[in-house]
């Protein structure tokens, strides 16, 4: 059936066509199933898409298109498309395949991968498949396949100069903004550190969250490689660079599950770092009683990272480290900025425990690379920290994407909850504490989030300000506080 595009300044997050509800009946489509699209041209591709069905916008000839499908498909207004029912893709075979329990071969995984590329799956579909894996898991064969499909079925980042490095953490910590001080640091030092970063799935934010309250993080491979030829560095949204567009995808799918299985997670890690030409990698997991991981857990992801750098013949080194507590004073993107900025100015005195930890990281990648000499790697570190080196190029590639420094203010409605009594506090739970920044409206209210006043083992008088919620609306605030009273997140003793 040929219709007329009618584009319409409408986001759905992915690309979805909209059709009349005479048109839908005369092709035998139903909201949410998928029909092909082709542009009526000699070397058009076909594409599929998502069907919603709504009247009143368009007439029956013609089809509406969201933003990302018009952007997917370069299409115009009033353009001739060609539209069919699509059939069932025979990737929902494999996952089924998967979800019984039996083990899926590497065309089987090429071929989910790259459906869910080309959009033959619904997020319904994806989450089958998130579910089958977390579920049923995967061997490492697997998890190799996985990776290359991944790998597969985007674009790379090709930098000439050895000296290209990358770190990564498993995340589910909040606070944990160590990336871009290591960044920092690193390209002061002379290395070539291309970062990409996803957003948040199960924290308060991530990295590309954090960075986007100073700077655009939404950029082109070319745009990337600019950059970090002028500052060795940069802090961008991987999702924006069509590198892991699979991985995009299902990520999207593991945010409003909130499940993360191990597959798919050393999958997400390795196929980025291998798309951005790392040839030093870190990965940095915490582990502890209220991390993603315990400590039982995190040995096994280690192993599961050093055996997927042999193979793909990457020096990589993982590191774990005990997280019993948040890192870092304030939780949420600004917030963390924050502490981030207080770390790397030599005037000014952040969080002891970040800043720790980001030497830690970034000293063992100036000792990969012979940077520093053998040992001294964190001694480097602090010596380029401490000298303003690392912040003149946090600045630097700041302004390179588009930015520049400011205050931060926080959002604009707080609360300051005392400590009923005086005590020792005992635990401050990280997923709790999580849940709480999340309930605030982090990360997608950037200047939302939470302030700790004390750390673990700190003695409290009564009182005292133990912490500080801060939110953009006066029902979240409201929100945030009632959750804290009912989970009491931190405990005195």
């Amino acid at each position: 059936m040929e219709l007329r595009v009618k584009l319409l300044e409408w986001s759905a997050g992915l690309p979805v066509a909209i059709l009349r509800k005479e048109t839908a009946e005369k092709i035998g489509v139903h909201t949410n199933e998928r029909i092909s699209l082709r542009k009526i041209s000699k070397h058009s591709k076909k594409v599929f898409t998502i069907v919603d069905i709504a009247d009143g916008f368009f007439t029956k000839n013609e089809i509406g298109v969201s933003i990302e499908l018009k952007k997917r498909c370069k299409l115009k207004e009033g353009q001739i498309v060609d539209i069919n029912l699509a059939p069932m893709p025979e990737s929902l075979i494999f996952i089924k395949k998967k979800l019984s329990g039996k083990k899926l071969e590497n065309k089987e995984i090429k071929s989910i991968i790259r459906d869910i590329v080309n959009n033959s799956l619904s997020e319904t579909e994806i989450a089958l498949f998130i579910s089958a894996i977390y579920k049923q898991k995967m061997s490492m064969k697997e998890t190799i396949y996985l990776i290359e499909a991944i790998l597969e079925s985007g674009n790379r980042l090709n930098f000439r100069n050895k000296f290209v490095v990358d770190k990564h953490s498993i995340g589910g910590i909040a606070g944990n903004r160590t990336t871009p001080i290591v960044v920092s640091i690193c390209t002061a030092a002379g290395l070539i550190m291309p970062k990409s970063s996803s957003r948040a799935i199960t924290s308060p934010a991530g990295t590309a969250d954090v960075i986007e309250t100073l700077a655009n993080v939404e950029f082109s491979i070319k745009e990337v490689k600019k950059i970090v030829s002028k500052t060795k560095g940069c802090f961008v949204w991987g999702g924006a660079l069509g590198m892991v567009p699979a991985d995009s995808k299902i990520i999207n799918v593991e945010k409003m599950l909130r499940i993360d299985p191990e597959a798919q997670l050393l999958a997400s890690i390795m196929s980025k770092k291998l798309a951005s030409g790392s040839k030093y990698i870190i990965i940095d997991i915490p582990y502890g009683k209220n991390a993603k991981v315990d400590e039982k857990k995190a040995l096994r992801l280690k192993r599961k990272f050093e055996y997927l750098g042999k193979y793909f013949k990457k020096n990589l080194r993982v590191i774990l480290t005990r997280a019993d507590e948040p890192m870092g004073s304030g939780i949420g993107p600004a917030l963390e900025l924050r502490d981030v900025i207080e770390v790397l100015d030599p005037k000014l005195n952040g969080p002891r425990d970040l800043e720790e930890k980001s030497l830690l990281l970034a000293g063992e990648l100036l000792d990969m690379t012979g940077k520093a000499k053998k040992g001294e790697g964190i001694k480097f570190a602090q010596k380029i920290l401490d000298s303003g080196k690392a912040f003149s190029k946090f600045k630097e590639i700041i302004e390179a994407q588009g930015g520049r420094l400011r205050k931060i203010k926080p959002g604009k409605f707080k609360k300051d909850l005392v400590a009923k009594k005086s005590g020792v506090i005992k635990e401050i739970n990280s997923k709790k504490i999580n849940s709480l920044a999340r309930i605030a409206g982090c990360p997608v209210d950037k200047f939302a989030g939470l302030y700790l006043h004390f750390n673990k083992s700190d003695s409290v008088k009564q009182g005292e300000k133990i912490l500080t919620i801060y939110a953009e609306s006066k029902y979240r605030l409201k929100e945030a506080i009632k959750f804290y009273n009912e989970e009491n997140p931190i405990i005195l003793k």
